[in-house]
């Protein structure tokens, strides 16, 4: 158990390392596989991918799903076993939200308490979790269609898993950038997620 000043116990920060990892080996790869089956009329530039040719990328995209799965259910795990997942995240509304983005957006949202998460923060964490696990939802049907075809058809067939995988990556990606704009105008929170102080 973490002591009162701790802010961020140590398998959180270690979990939170290594979702970095992962994500950046997910992303980076699928931008590959992307590549070599585009669902629009653009491509990701070859230097901002990963594997080098298909065959790789999938290689790098599956090692990433295990770290990504296998991380995800520990962080969900302790978060549970702990009790933070009730301290950290709720209890939340949709008024509550609104009311916080509201004074985000005007710049009055105060952020003195690292202890505790704003409605907006909550959300957003919230929001995340359940991204990651529609992108490996997807990622198991475009991986094993036959196989997962139940599943296959609850997405509504393969080409739709691809869409929704697709979309949720860019929701986890445009995640990953509003997270680090807000680390940059609060550089303490990284701090505290190296140190936990």
């Amino acid at each position: 158990m973490a002591s009162p000043s701790t802010l961020h116990p140590c398998w959180l920060r270690i979990t939170h390392w290594l979702n970095v990892v992962a994500v950046l080996i997910m992303v980076t790869s699928g931008a590959r596989i992307y590549n070599a089956s585009p669902l629009f009329d653009f491509m990701i530039p070859a230097s901002l991918t990963l594997g080098g040719w298909l065959g790789g990328a999938l290689q790098w995209h599956f090692a990433g799903m295990w770290l990504l799965g296998l991380n995800g259910v520990l962080y969900l795990s302790l978060n549970l076993a702990t009790g933070r997942m009730w301290r950290r995240f709720f209890p939340i509304s949709p008024r509550g939200i609104v009311c916080d983005l509201a004074a985000a957006l005007r710049g009055k949202l105060a952020h003195t308490d690292t202890h505790r998460y704003n409605q907006v923060q909550k959300a957003a964490y919230l929001l995340v979790m359940l991204d990651i696990a529609l992108l490996t939802v997807s990622g198991l049907v475009l991986w094993q269609s036959v196989q997962l075809g139940l599943l296959r058809d609850l997405l509504g067939g393969y080409e739709t898993a691809r869409l929704v995988h697709f979309i949720a990556m860019g929701l986890l990606i445009t995640f990953v950038l509003v997270h680090l704009f807000m680390v940059a105008l609060s550089p303490r929170t990284l701090r505290a997620m190296i140190t936990g102080r």
